[in-house]
Order: C-alpha cells, then sequence, then structure tokens
C-alpha cells in the first residue's frame, strides 16, 4: 500500500523537527571549542563534524524540496567528495559559528517547506544514494537527522531524550524499510509494532529504535540468542 501524508501531519513533523533543533542548538552552545574538537559516536568524526554534518544535511534536503518546487532535478549533494568537503570545512569553525549555521540552514530548510505548493508535496525527488521518495518524506529525514544526530554529539542527550512520537515513527519507519533484520521477529512490547519472522528479539520501541539505529549496544533488549548486528540505518523506505 502506497504511504502518504497530509498537511496536518506534515505541520506536525516540522513542529517536531524545529523544536528538536532547537534542543540540539542548546546542547551545541553548551559546548566549549576544546569539547567541539573532541571525538564524537561517529568514526573518525568530532563533534565540530557531527554539526557540519548536520547544517549541510538541511541544505542538502532544501535542494530536494526545491526540486520538488520547480520541477528541475537538484541532487541532494553536487558530489560525495564535495559533501565531505564542505563537512571538513565546517567542523574547524568556532562554536557560535556552527550554532549560527545550524541555525540558519535549519531555518532556510523550514522556511522552504512551509511555502511549497500543495501539489509539490508527492513530487518524486532522490536520496544521494539514489533511493527514490516523495518530496514529503524529506521531513522525515530530517527528523531523523536532528534526534540521531543530537545523541552523536555525546554531549548529555541520549535516546532516553528522544521524543515519543519520534520513536514511534522512527521505529515503524525501521522496522518497514528495505533493509531491515526480516530473519527475525522483533516486537515492541510496549507498542505491538512487529516485523519479521524467526528469532524474536523484543524490547521497548525506545530501546529497539536505540539498538536498530546503532546508538545503543542493544543491552536491555531481550532475545532468542545473541544478538545480531544491525543493519546500516536509517534504512530504505518501502511504501512508495
Amino acid at each position: 500500500m502506497e504511504r502518504t501524508v497530509g498537511m496536518d501531519d506534515r505541520r506536525t513533523v516540522l513542529t517536531h523537527i524545529e523544536a528538536g533543533t532547537e534542543r540540539l542548538l542548546a546542547t551545541l552552545g553548551g559546548l566549549d571549542d576544546a569539547r567541539l574538537r573532541e571525538p564524537s559516536a561517529l568514526p573518525d568524526w568530532t563533534r565540530g563534524h557531527v554539526a557540519a554534518h548536520i547544517a549541510r544535511n538541511a541544505d542538502s534536503l532544501w535542494n530536494l524540496l526545491e526540486w520538488a518546487r520547480t520541477g528541475r532535478e537538484i541532487p541532494q549533494y553536487p558530489s560525495l567528495e564535495q559533501r565531505n568537503a564542505d563537512i571538513e570545512e565546517g567542523a574547524a569553525r568556532s562554536v557560535p559559528e556552527l550554532v549560527e549555521d545550524v541555525r540558519a540552514s535549519a531555518a532556510r530548510f523550514a522556511e522552504l517547506a512551509r511555502a511549497l505548493p500543495e501539489d509539490a508535496w508527492e513530487a518524486p525527488v532522490q536520496a544521494m544514494l539514489g533511493w527514490p521518495h516523495p518530496a514529503w518524506y524529506t521531513l522525515f529525514r530530517r527528523w531523523h537527522e536532528v534526534e540521531a544526530h543530537h545523541v552523536d554529539l555525546v554531549a548529555g542527550y541520549g535516546p532516553a531524550d528522544w521524543p515519543d512520537p519520534y520513536v514511534r515513527w522512527a521505529l515503524a519507519d525501521t522496522l518497514h524499510g528495505r533493509t531491515t533484520l526480516q530473519e527475525y521477529r522483533i516486537v515492541a512490547a510496549d507498542t505491538g509494532e512487529t516485523a519479521g519472522e524467526g528469532p524474536v528479539i523484543t524490547g521497548s520501541a525506545r530501546a529497539l529504535l536505540g539498538w536498530l539505529s546503532g546508538r545503543t549496544d542493544g543491552a536491555e533488549l531481550d532475545a532468542d540468542g545473541p544478538l545480531p548486528a544491525p543493519p546500516p540505518w536509517p534504512a530504505e523506505p518501502g511504501g512508495f
């Protein structure tokens, strides 16, 4: 069954994104330049790299909304090499500079999202990795970026702090994506969300999402045997 979302759902998600961005900015603004240069949770990236990526991601997803608005194909990033170079350049900035970059890029994205014509939201666009999706899914991709990478700053915000609406949506989206562990039966004990067949892995929706997203080790989960390595995340979505 094909998925779509209406205007009210889009406004709600954008509100969640903006609230999450404010929380992220508060965390980032509480760092000093020395802590900004310390390792993040992501391999070979400092906290500065994570912050720069969050900003450039907003601009990249702005590109996809502009593609939907104009009908003129605009790639998410000009190239992988340019994406990486821009993150490296941004990572060397000071805390105030990165705070402003994250704030301004997020505002540009939100402004275009609010102005996008209704008929543009179903327009097909394409992720950097090549998979297509309707423009409305760009909002949900941004929600992932804000919440997951806030955790990656390793600065006091963790999966326990994720808002419940994000956990519910992100777990369902992950479980029904195209790269989920379909050879296991994954059960969210608190929400009833399930997917797959095979040995059972169970826990709260929050604990499952933390593990599937690579942000926790899954110690809170119950499993029939050793936990497998989770697949790449975010999963390529299904149902379009």
